[in-house]
């Protein structure tokens, strides 16, 4: 378990934009307060577990954020279980805080943005790590 950071220093984290195929990651800090789109990884079993600790390894994170997704009117809906499962699965893997962003229209966003479909993901991430950023309230938290 890594020791917590003193107060005013910058933290890093990772987000990822949770998908039944492919889960897009990208890294801030908490001095700039805004996420940065890094990769998008395939889900193939659970070998993106391996992939995700290897870049837990390599940006050192204070915490992770997940998006969960929603639909417009803010009911769950089955991928909101699997992206909230994830994250539980993530804290539980690599004993990290996670954090939870609501992530409806980040992929609209990101293509609107001028995100390419294929990297979409990993800008979604980013735009759901900029939000934790901006959240004072709301994201849940497995600590």
């Amino acid at each position: 378990m890594r020791e917590q950071a003193a107060p005013g220093v910058p933290q890093t984290c990772l987000a990822f934009d949770f998908g039944t195929q492919r889960i897009g990651v990208a890294s801030g800090n908490t001095l700039l307060g805004r996420g940065q789109a890094r990769c998008t990884l395939q889900v193939v079993g659970t070998r993106h577990f391996d992939a995700i600790g290897r870049l837990i390894q390599e940006w050192q994170p204070a915490a992770l954020v997940v998006g969960v997704p929603f639909h417009p009117d803010g009911a769950a809906h089955e991928n909101t279980v699997r992206a909230r499962r994830f994250a539980r699965q993530l804290h539980g893997r690599f004993k990290l805080p996670v954090h939870e962003v609501d992530e409806r229209y980040t992929t609209t966003e990101a293509l609107a943005s001028g995100a390419r479909s294929d990297d979409a993901d990993a800008h979604s991430a980013a735009i759901i790590l900029t939000q934790h950023f901006t959240q004072t309230t709301g994201a849940a938290t497995h600590a």
